[in-house]
């Protein structure tokens, strides 16, 4: 069986020829942003054409091996083992498939909040921001940890984390909103089942090939010392950064200050870039949002979402984790907070991602 229609694979061999015909003109890297562009978009390309090729190649694998069973040459349970994986590459690319939109191949920046309830919805904080750096690593994306603020005896308060690689925002945009935690609290002297929130909040990171209009008026910055608690920990230079935005939205005029502060490196100037980078995701995102917004359907879909809805329950006692939206639930906790949230995710595309494109 092939699969090249589905994904329609034919038309991107063909595109990709041509978008690697332009990167070869003499003076193409004399023009950094729109070479950058055009060398994402090849990637991007290849990176379809590549995971077709291994898909076509192991159902060619598994074909041939099942004439093998019939001959006795191999086990029943290598055949398994075969068409296991050659489900988890058809699912791979079938989930790829449903990121169609414009912003759905970037980046993405991750802000997680703890809620009301002190050190435990601190530490349910800081079981999140494992959760996703771990799925970081298992997707191969680089995670870096753009601010981040410890919690007062356990956890953190609050963690932005700046996700790169293809299709990151496509993928978490379906992490945004509440996540409810049910458990025994190890911060609890009579061992009571207690309830904590953490909100969790999703853009897109854009870079350099994407304008995005920044008003330097509007501008301004503080500077502060990042580090540790005391001791050679100390960053005795002002190297941490606070950047204020004055945004006025273009659309209703209402007014609101945008905050981000940047501790992710000891170099202030590279602070102040990765804060940069951060406010034109987040301009970005809000001009996304009103396109979003004037579409009726893809706003009912919103709904379901809004900061401050819950999205998602984990039941640690129960051994439960049901995503609300979807009613898509498993018991594989440990396997979750490792990172395994694909199940998740997969079931919110297959739910909304038609309607987003309509």
């Amino acid at each position: 069986m092939r699969w090249g229609g589905i994904f329609d694979i034919d038309s991107k061999r063909v595109e990709v020829e041509e978008e690697e015909l332009r990167t070869h003109v003499p003076d193409f890297w004399e023009h950094q942003k729109e070479a950058q562009a055009q060398m994402k978009k090849v990637k991007e390309l290849h990176q379809w054409i590549d995971g077709y090729d291994e898909l076509d190649k192991a159902v060619g694998e598994l074909q041939l091996a099942w004439d093998f069973l019939k001959e006795g040459l191999v086990e029943e349970s290598e055949i398994d083992t075969m068409y296991a994986s050659v489900m988890e590459k058809i699912e791979a690319l079938e989930l790829k498939n449903m990121l169609r939109r414009e912003e759905d191949s970037l980046g993405a920046v991750l802000k997680i909040n703890s809620g009301a309830g002190g050190t435990e919805s601190q530490d349910w904080a800081s079981m999140l921001m494992r959760m996703y750096l771990r799925w970081c690593e298992a997707k191969g994306y680089k995670a870096s940890i753009a601010n981040i603020l410890e919690g007062d005896e356990a956890g953190i308060k609050s963690v932005t984390i700046d996700v790169d690689g293809a299709f990151a925002y496509g993928y978490l945009k379906s992490e945004n909103g509440v996540h409810r935690l049910v458990r025994v609290s190890p911060y609890n002297a009579q061992g009571k089942r207690m309830t904590s929130f953490a909100s969790v909040f999703v853009t897109p990171l854009v870079d350099d090939t994407i304008e995005v209009k920044v008003d330097p008026a509007a501008l301004s910055w503080d500077t502060f010392r990042s580090g540790g608690a005391g001791g050679q920990n100390v960053n005795k230079v002002e190297s941490g950064v606070r950047l204020r935005y004055q945004f006025v939205d273009p659309y209703t005029g209402e007014k609101e200050e945008i905050l981000i502060e940047n501790t992710e490196t000891r170099d202030q100037p590279k602070n102040k870039e990765n804060a940069m980078r951060q406010l034109r995701s987040i301009l970005y995102d809000k001009e996304l949002q009103h396109r979003l917004a004037e579409q009726r359907k893809i706003e009912d879909g919103k709904m379901k979402i809004e900061w401050g809805s819950q999205i998602r329950s984990y039941v640690f006692d129960d051994r439960r984790v049901k995503d609300h939206r979807t009613n898509w639930q498993t018991s594989d906790v440990n396997g979750v907070m490792d990172g395994d949230i694909d199940g998740f995710i997969k079931a919110y595309l297959m739910e909304f991602a038609a309607e987003s494109e309509e």
